[in-house]
């Protein structure tokens, strides 16, 4: 019998877990030269499908390079559909994002996300550094601190970014937190589409890295209560007008914050938003909305050199770690695309 070369694609989507969606996977080996096509699994056992109807259907739309297997074999990002084929599944937030880039990408928006997150020791239960029984010192030398007294991870952080790197993935940088354990890595600039792609992928990676170091990742937006920062995604956002004056850079935060827009925003920002959004520890309350420049306790801020040049990006400082990319990148995609149209 004739030896068939393969390799293997991991195919991974987003589930229906609530109340934060989580990612999975699987593998299917495919002989050498046969592209991934539509596959599907069992969602009565991903809270996507009750168990008399329970396949949903993937369809590989994002593929990159697998840097953990190396070789020939391929991540395959998927979204979820019913098994018409033609109707996305209710969890397909991906759609969301590909209805707003289609409605306003002529008007070419970017996305920086700042993705924040904790490592947890998988025996203690504490974020990496924290004592068994107490606390460490109060956070302030941790933030792109250097030193086995203050860095808790750096391994698995640079494991991660290599990781990333040879993926193809759109990271752009990384680095140590405000609280021990807690990290922080950036994908962008990318499309609307795009940087939900890549920063599922990249969580993705980040998972693997924490099953190897025998770490729990938590994207969790309050990990520790009391006198810790939160974890959130930053979102810095752009269109072409955006870009080139500064008067779209206005109009925009303005629409972020106009009368129903914030509630509807925060719905879409994460689990957890009224811990971490609390007033302190460089948040804006959540019931309330501002923007300024260089103001890292507003909803919204309009970096400094933004305001010198009269043109560039803003940060949506709201969107908790947890947050789904998608979910956020259409939200700010839809409203400030709307606008400035």
């Amino acid at each position: 019998m004739e030896n068939i070369v393969t390799y293997r694609a991991e195919y991974l989507w987003i589930d229906g877990t609530e109340p934060t969606a989580e990612i999975r996977s699987k593998t299917k080996i495919l002989a050498d030269g046969d592209e991934p096509g539509i596959w599907g699994y069992d969602g009565s056992s991903t809270n996507q499908a009750t168990g008399d109807n329970s396949d949903v259907v993937l369809k590989p739309v994002f593929q990159c390079p697998d840097p953990i297997r190396g070789g020939d074999n391929i991540l395959v990002m998927c979204e979820t559909y019913l098994t018409d084929q033609e109707t996305p599944h209710p969890t397909n937030t991906r759609a969301l994002a590909r209805a707003a880039e289609e409605k306003y990408g002529d008007q070419d928006p970017w996305f920086g996300l700042e993705q924040e997150y904790t490592m947890i020791d998988t025996e203690s239960g504490w974020p990496a550094g924290f004592p068994a029984n107490g606390f460490p010192a109060p956070q302030g030398p941790y933030y792109c601190g250097v030193g086995a007294d203050k860095i808790y991870g750096r391994p698995a952080v640079e494991e991660h970014t290599t990781l990333c790197i040879e993926a193809g993935l759109k990271i752009s940088g990384t680095n140590a937190e405000v609280m021990p354990g807690q990290w922080e890595f950036q994908i962008g600039p990318a499309g609307t589409v795009e940087v939900g792609d890549h920063l599922w992928v990249a969580r993705y990676l980040l998972y693997r890295v924490g099953e190897a170091h025998n770490v729990k990742i938590s994207i969790e937006a309050k990990p520790m209560k009391g006198d810790w920062n939160g974890a959130g995604m930053h979102t810095n956002f752009s269109t072409k007008a955006m870009r080139e004056g500064y008067e779209a850079i206005t109009a925009a935060c303005e629409s972020l914050g106009a009368p129903g827009v914030p509630e509807k925003h925060l719905e879409g920002y994460g689990v957890g938003i009224e811990d971490r959004l609390t007033g302190d520890h460089e948040t804006q309350r959540y019931d309330q909305f501002s923007y300024g420049v260089s103001d890292r306790g507003a909803s919204v801020r309009v970096p400094w050199q933004v305001a010198q040049d009269q043109k560039g990006y803003i940060e949506d400082r709201r969107p908790n770690a947890n947050a789904d990319p998608y979910v956020v990148a259409a939200l700010m995609t839809e409203t400030v695309g709307a606008a400035l149209a």
